[in-house]
């Protein structure tokens, strides 16, 4: 759902992300699920830098960055390891897999009507995150932004049976998109009613493992959340 032309440094980090949090713990083959896969350029570069044996099947709504994602997945001999479809995961038939990853769109605004409507998570910026949560997935990567009500998304996942299992957590400044005057005032509205944390032009973006809760596996929940909310 991102469109193809988003911020390279975030891109990287997702696929950082990707890499250390997913790719290196597959023992086995997997069967991973991307929710929004862009141009494909994250998993792309991951793929190319790591082995592994199994399949990425993404979903991808945006059919510009559909085409240009398949072109560079034929270009480097990818096409059986990474699979994306021109449709919707939350309306397609969802395939089984260890893992759910995305970026989602998080970008708070009051509506749609911004410089970049494929970035729109909701009115606090969760929406879709908290969504992925709700499917039922054993483990979840998601890249959660402190200016986007993190504290509902740690809520909805303990909600659905989730701990954090592990995260990393990057400073950005603002950028174009999340700069504009209406979305920049509606994230000021969101601080006021602790919905949103930053600090002057940076926020916290933070790739976060969620995983089904067992015995053996560490809950840093808190620790994510004071991370999140510190700024």
């Amino acid at each position: 759902m991102k469109d193809i032309f988003f911020c390279p440094e975030e891109s990287n980090f997702y696929s950082n992300c990707l890499e250390t949090l997913v790719l290196r713990n597959c023992q086995d083959p997997e069967c991973i699920v991307e929710f929004g896969s862009g141009d494909g350029s994250p998993v792309i570069n991951s793929l190319l830098r790591n082995k592994f044996e199994g399949v990425i099947h993404g979903f991808e709504l945006n059919t510009s960055a559909w085409k240009a994602a398949n072109l560079t997945i034929d270009e480097y001999n990818l096409t059986n390891k990474y699979i994306i479809n021109n449709s919707c995961l939350f309306t397609s038939e969802k395939p089984k897999g260890k893992y759910l990853v995305a970026n989602p769109p998080y970008l708070p605004a009051p509506d749609k009507d911004i410089y970049m409507p494929l970035l729109f998570g909701g009115i606090d910026g969760a929406t879709i995150t908290n969504e992925l949560l709700s499917l039922d997935y054993e483990n979840v990567l998601v890249l959660v932004s402190s200016f986007s009500n993190p504290t509902s998304t740690i809520a909805q996942a303990q909600e659905h049976g989730y701990v954090v299992n592990n995260f990393v957590v990057l400073p950005l400044k603002f950028g174009y998109y999340s700069s504009e005057p209406k979305v920049k005032k509606h994230i000021e509205n969101l601080r006021k009613h602790k919905m949103a944390f930053y600090s002057g032009d940076y926020y916290f973006l933070a790739g976060v493992l969620f995983s089904k809760s067992q015995q053996d596996t560490p809950d840093l929940s808190k620790e994510l959340a004071q991370v999140m909310t510190s700024l």
